[in-house]
């Protein structure tokens, strides 16, 4: 079983680890756009066009899902990619985790960037999933790009100024980019003095994962793999960048998997 998975940089890491969890043998395919990111600031169209070309190079590889683990370009793409690649590739967007932070009704705070942040696809997930919980959204400009560059200075920063924005007493933080589940711990730690005391941090990549295997062809699914990595860099193969190895999802890969194109860390 091979699966692709896209973003504009290394926001898809959660989700890649969490498929190696499950499935050791799956063949990872890696595909970002170092040289076209940040995708946020650009116009849905243009973004689109970044996707497509990150999906189109991981799509000629063969795999037997693609997902884009991606907030901003599944707001912005999605209907696009599927257009193009279905049925014959599965593709799979990602949802902030609305639903199952609202079920119990309590105060819940999402994060996320500011091109999502008060956008009508988020609004609309509110409206259909929010219930009787108390939604505040934060926006985090800065964090996406200091997550990927590792600038923990920047994160520091950009972190403290969405936990101002975070109500007292949250009870629930939607983490509505793939970036800032590389930084969970400290997201926590800097809303300790006002969160709820059993505060719940709500990511994506897992239920991403989960529905991926589930749209996985049967035949597909039971093929075993050879666990191998492949890391294309707008459409380069190439490697994965030196702030990745920061974060423990990166590290997952690079010991569990067998490289494929991969010939070290780059700078």
């Amino acid at each position: 079983m091979k699966i692709a998975l896209i973003d504009s940089g290394i926001g898809l890491l959660p989700a890649a680890a969490a498929l190696r969890t499950l499935r050791p043998d799956a063949d990872l395919v890696l595909s970002s756009d170092p040289d076209g990111m940040p995708w946020g600031p650009r116009t849905p169209a243009d973004l689109t066009e970044h996707a497509l070309a990150c999906a189109r190079a991981a799509a000629a590889l063969g795999p037997d899902a693609l997902v884009v683990a991606c907030n901003t370009a599944s707001v912005h793409a999605l209907a696009t990619l599927r257009a193009e690649l279905e049925p014959e590739l599965p593709v799979i967007g990602t949802v902030p985790a609305i639903k199952p932070a609202a079920l119990a009704g309590g105060k819940v705070a999402i994060w996320a960037t500011p091109a999502t942040t008060g956008s009508a696809y988020q609004r609309g997930l509110i409206a259909e999933f929010g219930g009787d919980a108390e939604i505040t959204e934060v926006s985090c400009p800065g964090l996406a790009d200091a997550v990927e560059h590792a600038d923990e200075d920047a994160q520091r920063a950009a972190i403290a100024a969405a936990a101002a924005l975070t109500p007292p007493g949250t009870t629930d933080i939607v983490l509505g980019c793939t970036h800032y589940e590389l930084v969970a711990e400290p997201i926590r730690a800097a809303v300790a003095s006002v969160a709820h005391p059993d505060l719940v941090l709500h990511g994506s990549a897992d239920a991403v994962v989960a529905q991926a295997l589930r749209r996985v062809p049967a035949e597909a699914l039971a093929r075993t793999g050879g666990g191998t990595l492949t890391v294309l860099q707008t459409g380069r193969v190439s490697q994965l960048p030196t702030a990745a190895t920061r974060y423990p999802q990166a590290l997952a890969l690079l010991t569990a998997g067998t490289a494929v194109g991969v010939r070290g860390i780059s700078g």
